[in-house]
């Protein structure tokens, strides 16, 4: 028996033959040309081609997994209509008189390397959609494709004889989106990490899978062999022996089993043994987690990141993108409460094109509200949007990394502006949206009475109230030992806030991990919190402890 480990990417267990996929990568040689002209030429026709063959993954991606991450191909075909990209190929073409492939090759190289260099780790991810796209139009320069090759020949699907788990050096968002999905079990990859454009299509896809695998290579003389994948702990077995095949067979049983008897709880109330209703709401960070929010019977959203459509734009995205985005998300949840987080960029969530200086200690530093007051015109951006979509739900704003109830009344203020500005343009938009606060910080916390006076609501992160009570920063592995989620400075925190602002007849949620945390659901709910966000894969899990649980109200 051979055992692998690597990170994991979904957390789920699948048995099942393996596929080993040898990429086919191009060899790039570089030669001169006495025509140019004619090699430009065979570069646009070929990016024109990739173009429309990333047009046609659109459509299937769309069709298959939503529109969110059928994103994914729309964003590489801008990568191929970026002028600077195009700019960059063509000059190198006719300055150097080289061939178009390599050409394509070098600037993707350029460019991807400028990507690894950047310090955020989803942006570092990017590098390998440039090598993707380059990948593509230098395959379509080659001699197969001048000879009239169909140009979505290459975006066939690719054969699976039966379902199978893949293990592979890589895969692009293209080849994965290419697998049949009714016969990709999983997948195994060397490269790539929990960040990346495929392990989020994998998570999409509710595929077990698992990344950073050493010497994935040496698989090759497996293929067709029997192993199990264990996306929970981020491991993977090939030729099981007969007690671990059995062993496993059994988990995915008790699992399958599981998932049905929490559906059972679809259509339920969240509410404790001695009467008190819970709001249980999602997490979400895109309209695919809305799907799943839905699918798993949330009571509304408590948090929708904003942030990632920030994050997965090269620019500000503008008042149009973020409005269509924000009317989508309220439509789908019908007359549900969907809570929309204000931009919360910063720390360990980068975007070059905001252009923020390096920090020594970038957790403590400028980030969230504390960018949005500062730069006013980003936020007024995204409150337009925000108020324009209010007309189409129920929708309520959440500020990130309030200390103080003047923040409050600043965000107020601009908030006021931005409404007077619709109204004058006789744009239609929503008059009346509450606004609420994030408590993540130990000064939030301590003033919550104040801050209870400025606020129509209030969510807890306890991912940031940790890390920030504890003085332990939870991106370093190093004093992840010392870190205990269940410390009980953090519970005075929260317990002193709820008390705080139900004096003023507000009301207050946890957003944080903790409150998925089946653990303390019942410790919360006595504490005094009225709702729980979580991520839409454990909402029934937590709506069934809520039944189990007393609030200990008489």
């Amino acid at each position: 028996m051979v055992t692998l480990y690597g990170k994991s990417v979904f957390k789920d267990i699948c048995i099942g033959k393996i596929h080993y996929y040898d990429q086919d990568e191009p060899r790039i040689e570089r030669y001169n040309t006495d025509n140019p002209e004619k090699e430009i030429e065979l570069y646009r026709e070929a990016n024109k081609k990739a173009v429309s063959q990333l047009k046609s993954l659109y459509d299937k991606a769309l069709a298959d997994i939503g529109a969110e991450n059928a994103a994914i191909f729309d964003a590489h075909r801008m990568i191929l209509e970026d002028g600077e990209f195009i700019k960059s190929v063509e000059k190198m073409i006719a300055d150097e008189k080289i061939n178009a492939a390599y050409a394509v090759w070098q600037t993707g190289k350029k460019f991807a390397g400028m990507f690894q260099e950047m310090d955020s780790s989803y942006m570092k991810e990017r590098a390998s959609d440039i090598e993707d796209v380059s990948g593509r139009v230098i395959r379509l320069i080659s001699d197969k494709d001048k000879a009239g090759q169909d140009i979505n020949d290459a975006d066939k699907l690719i054969k699976l004889d039966e379902p199978a788990i893949l293990a592979a050096r890589n895969l692009t968002p293209s080849d994965t989106i290419r697998f049949p999905g009714d016969k990709l079990l999983g997948f195994m990859l060397e490269q790539g990490s929990p960040d990346s454009h495929t392990s989020i299509l994998a998570k999409s896809m509710a595929i077990p899978a698992i990344v950073s695998i050493e010497s994935i290579e040496g698989l090759k003389p497996y293929d067709g062999h029997t192993a199990i994948l264990d996306g929970e702990n981020g491991v993977a077995y090939i030729d099981p022996d007969e007690e671990m095949y059995s062993e496993y067979r059994e988990k995915i049983n008790k699992i399958q089993k599981r998932k049905k008897e929490l559906n059972t709880l679809k259509g339920k109330e969240s509410i404790t043994l001695d009467g008190k209703k819970i709001r249980l709401y999602a997490n979400v960070g895109n309209l695919r987690d809305v799907e799943a929010a839905i699918m798993n019977d949330a009571e509304g959203i408590g948090l929708f990141r904003s942030e990632f459509l920030y994050l997965e734009n090269n620019d500000f995205p503008t008042e149009e993108h973020q409005f269509n985005v924000y009317r989508q998300v309220l439509e789908k949840m019908g007359d549900k409460k969907v809570i929309i987080r204000t931009l919360d960029i910063g720390a360990d969530k980068k975007a070059d094109y905001f252009r923020l200086e390096d920090e020594e200690n970038p957790a403590l530093g400028y980030r969230a509200v504390r960018i949005c007051i500062s730069r006013p015109e980003i936020l007024k951006t995204q409150l337009r949007a925000l108020y324009r979509a209010g007309i189409y739900g129920n929708l309520s704003i959440l500020i990130p990394m309030i200390i103080a109830p003047e923040e409050i009344l600043m965000v107020r203020e601009i908030a006021g502006q931005v409404k007077s500005e619709l109204k004058q343009e006789g744009i239609a938009y929503k008059e009346e949206v509450e606004i609420g606060v994030m408590i993540e910080t130990p000064a939030a916390a301590l003033i919550s009475d104040k801050l209870a006076k400025e606020a129509d609501f209030f969510s807890i992160g306890t991912n940031d109230l940790s890390q920030y009570t504890l003085a332990i920063d939870r991106q370093n592995r190093n004093v992840q030992p010392f870190f205990n989620p269940h410390h009980d400075a953090i519970f005075k925190l929260i317990e002193m806030s709820a008390e705080a602002i139900h004096k003023e007849g507000k009301w207050i949620g946890v957003c944080g991990e903790l409150g998925a945390d089946t653990e303390v659901t019942e410790r919360l709910i006595k504490m005094g919190i009225d709702e729980l966000s979580v991520s839409p894969g454990v909402l029934l899990e937590i709506r069934e402890k809520i039944r189990e649980s007393s609030s200990g109200e008489s």
